[in-house]
């Protein structure tokens, strides 16, 4: 009798190995960040990245990160958290999880519990010391909303996209 491989990801490797995928489709050339919404029973109900919103062109729209603020990318980036519940099933997304390249910011994280999403699972905490993601830490807590720092159980995941 053939046994079940023992070799495959779990969960955890699975969604954020999506969001990191997702990340590269960002045409921003500082920062790309990947988001993915998952339901209870670990379906894909949402995938976002940070970038411009539709219709808006790639080209004309600033990547300065530095200057007048209407001359920086601030102004117009739309964040992979947003693109995720923008992009998600409205009626699934109340009590998911979002797994994200970065911790989200203050503004995704009002977005978050608005939404209710009952956890958040991050890779990088970067901006840590930051207002911003201070602000998002202390509304996470006061609405409940879990989050935990992603922890790999593989070290890489290799992607062929073409079996020779």
């Amino acid at each position: 009798m053939i046994k079940a491989r023992n070799d495959y990801i779990g969960w955890d490797d699975y969604f954020m190995a999506i969001c990191v995928l997702s990340a590269m489709r960002s045409k921003d050339p500082n920062t790309q960040v990947g988001a993915c919404i998952v339901d209870n029973k670990n379906r894909i109900i949402g995938v976002g990245y940070n970038g411009f919103p539709r219709g808006c062109s790639n080209s004309i729209l600033p990547w300065d990160r530095e200057g007048k603020p209407i001359d920086t990318k601030y102004m117009y980036v739309s964040h992979a958290e947003e693109n995720a519940i923008d992009n998600g099933n409205k009626y699934l997304i109340p009590h998911a999880k979002l797994y994200v390249t970065m911790f989200p910011c203050n503004s995704c994280a009002r977005r978050i519990i608005q939404n209710e999403i009952a956890e958040v699972i991050y890779m990088s905490d970067k901006y840590r010391d930051t207002d911003e993601c201070k602000a998002a830490k202390t509304m996470f807590e006061l609405s409940g909303v879990k989050y935990r720092k992603y922890t790999a159980d593989k070290k890489s995941i290799i992607l062929k996209l073409l079996n020779d």
